[in-house]
């Protein structure tokens, strides 16, 4: 069997965080007197970090003080409130059970702040992941290999035994930055349209559909 491990995004793969992040953004934004983004706004934000997220979010201009206040806002409140509507993806859970019967690893690297990756997979997923991290101090985002090949490293698998899945341009950078062959899922924050502009070239409906990479 050629691949012995999957790595997931979480947002849009396999976790649906979409309502969460919109209510803790507008919390935050709300605090500062800032006007409130759409659901819509929200989804076309995500995908590159908090930090990230909230500078899309803020008004133009702000000032970094400004940014800053709505960053810790949002952190503190999401961290209370990051699984009040997260719910996993159907299929998803069957997916990751399947594959660690066949002996396939799994793992999870997103960037989404750390504590809220841990927390979300432990409560949704326990004992499903072999490796899992999120944004962390002093290692770059993605599209930046270095999470994956972080996980790479711990798990000792090479990139040509590793396929990445995932929702997003983002992840589809990600992938081939790490040398990772690439699976983008069509259930997510992006529609099939934008993955194939911006380079998907295996793409799958169903969490299960990845299950025949193995047969």
């Amino acid at each position: 069997m050629q691949y012995q491990l999957v790595i997931f995004d979480l947002d849009g793969t396999i976790l649906n965080t979409l309502e969460d992040l919109y209510f803790s953004v507008n919390h935050a934004l709300q605090k500062s007197g800032f006007a409130l983004r759409t659901l819509e706004e929200v989804r076309q934000f995500v995908g590159n970090g908090i930090r990230k997220l909230i500078e899309r979010a803020v008004p133009s201009g702000c000032s970094e003080n400004q940014i800053n206040q709505v960053h810790a806002d949002f952190t503190a409140y999401y961290a209370v409130h990051c699984a009040d509507h997260t719910r996993p993806y159907e299929g998803i859970s069957e997916l990751l059970s399947t594959l660690r019967k066949t002996g396939i690893k799994t793992a999870v690297v997103s960037n989404k702040a750390d504590y809220a990756v841990q927390i979300l997979c432990q409560d949704y997923f326990p004992g499903l992941f072999d490796a899992i991290t999120g944004e962390r101090e002093g290692i770059r985002r993605k599209p930046a290999p270095d999470s994956v090949l972080s996980i790479l490293n711990a798990l000792q698998i090479s990139p040509q035994q590793a396929i990445y899945v995932g929702d997003s341009d983002v992840d589809i950078q990600t992938a081939k930055n790490a040398g990772l062959a690439c699976i983008s899922v069509c259930w997510g924050f992006r529609d099939k349209e934008f993955l194939i502009r911006n380079g998907a070239q295996h793409l799958i409906l169903h969490p299960e559909e990845l299950l025949s990479i193995f047969e």
